[in-house]
């Protein structure tokens, strides 16, 4: 399994580098690139990221100052052209400090200090249902996970569309995403959606039914490159 990673940078030439060096590299999937460390930390806040490539020097919020916000267990790989904040990047416990212009083999060097993430049991296992928390002191509804079609976000709370109700529980969509087969991604803020149910995508939005969802931009080059792998394992089969 890739880790997943994002790229913040407010250096278009220095995204352009990482994002080619990404897509070489089998052990990582690029799922967003940010130029705005604030927007960068609301994804970071509702998604699933092992892998950060930070540049320290951001306006509103430094990567240093970032960092420090964020999960202990997301990888941090600060890139900059100031080496004088090295010792600082260590002292955050950083995955490595990159200089730019960064060359291949060091970006390679970084990479292979990172650990693959970790997968539970159930994740290997594909659970067939999950147990959802309702109103009331221990109570739960069993879901079967290919009833469920989508999932929307609802401020503190998440819906679960099945094909037969839908479920209301006090959770994030990071949280229940995290319990889900692959085959569930999100793409949208608030949306997450089981390929297995999409009838039609276009550009914008996909169809589950007669429900339209929006593909928001964030999350657009991560879905489209599960599309596009499902198809090329169709068409380069011959």
């Amino acid at each position: 399994m890739a880790l997943k990673c994002i790229i913040v940078d407010d250096e278009p030439p220095a995204i352009r580098i990482l994002e080619g060096y990404i897509a070489k590299t089998d052990t990582l999937e690029r799922t967003a690139v940010f130029t705005d460390s604030l927007k960068a930390l609301e994804f970071l806040n509702s998604n699933i990221v092992d892998v950060v490539f930070l540049d320290i020097q951001m306006p509103q919020l430094t990567g240093i100052q970032l960092s420090r916000i964020i999960s202990k267990n997301i990888n941090i790989i600060f890139t900059t052209a100031y080496p004088n904040f090295a010792l600082e990047g260590f002292e955050l416990n950083a995955k490595d400090y990159l200089l730019k212009p960064i060359a291949f083999e060091r970006f390679c060097q970084a990479i292979s200090k990172l650990a693959p993430p970790p997968i539970s049991e159930e994740k290997k296992d594909h659970l067939d249902f999950l147990f959802i928390k309702t109103q009331g002191k221990n109570k739960y509804v069993k879901v079967n996970v290919d009833d469920i079609l989508y999932i929307t976000s609802l401020q503190n709370y998440i819906c679960l569309h099945t094909h037969h109700k839908k479920i209301i529980t006090y959770t994030s969509l990071k949280n229940i995403l995290s319990a889900l087969p692959e085959d569930f991604l999100q793409i949208h803020k608030s949306h997450i959606v089981s390929l297995k149910q999409i009838s039609n995508i276009d550009n914008l939005s996909v169809m589950i039914g007669d429900k339209e969802l929006p593909i928001g931009n964030t999350y657009k080059d991560s879905f489209f490159e599960k599309i596009r792998k499902n198809a090329n394992s169709i068409y380069n089969a011959e």
